[in-house]
């Protein structure tokens, strides 16, 4: 079976409602939908800690993301704009996979060759392309492949109050993203599954 983990990088810990969290949630339930089994985290609720090591020591919950991130076929990180960029969170996240990033399989080729990434932008301002392009960049680095539309999103107006979890609803646009995504993602976590990446 293919499986799914959604990190979710808002600042806000549980219970707290996230806007992050419930775009997560939204992917999430398209991929089940999919056949995909799926586990959802959120950062801010483990102590993950600064560094670009696979184990910080003294306490460091990542080695056991890790594991996760490693079973998984499809990743999915979901952020916040934060001052127009990832959540500093998203950031670790990213800083934490670096350490694997000279580490191969007994093939040479780079431990997440053949997982799929996606992204969850959430925001009061413009920005989610920059972000979503950010979070791209250091996935590719790190060997993860992205299907067409790796990138769910909603963003309010400039200056604006209003949360997308505020919507009474969510918005057709965003509906209709998440479901293509969901949908590419997983078709191409089956066509990785099945024929993977040559040797290097």
């Amino acid at each position: 079976m293919t499986r799914a983990l959604a990190l979710v990088c808002t600042l806000s810990p549980s219970p707290k409602p996230s806007s992050s969290q419930l775009l997560a949630d939204q992917i999430m339930a398209e991929l089940t939908d999919l056949g995909v089994r799926g586990e959802t985290v959120r950062i801010v609720d483990h102590e993950v800690r600064p560094g670009i090591a696979q184990d910080m020591g003294d306490g460091d919950e990542w080695p056991r993301l890790r594991e996760k991130v490693l079973a998984a076929d499809i990743l999915l990180l979901a952020t916040p704009i934060w001052l127009g960029h990832p959540s500093s969170l998203c950031q670790r996240v990213l800083e934490r996979l670096n350490a694997d990033i000279s580490e191969t399989d007994g093939q040479g080729r780079q431990l997440p060759y053949g997982k799929v990434a996606m992204v969850a932008v959430v925001g009061n301002e413009d920005g989610a392309h920059k972000v979503s392009a950010d979070v791209f960049q250091g996935l590719n680095d790190l060997g993860f492949t992205l299907a067409p539309g790796a990138v769910s999103y909603w963003v309010g107006e400039a200056q604006h109050g209003t949360d997308y979890q505020d919507l009474e609803e969510t918005p057709e646009a965003v509906r209709s993203t998440t479901h293509t995504m969901a949908v590419n993602a997983a078709h191409l976590a089956r066509v990785l599954a099945d024929a993977p990446y040559p040797p290097r």
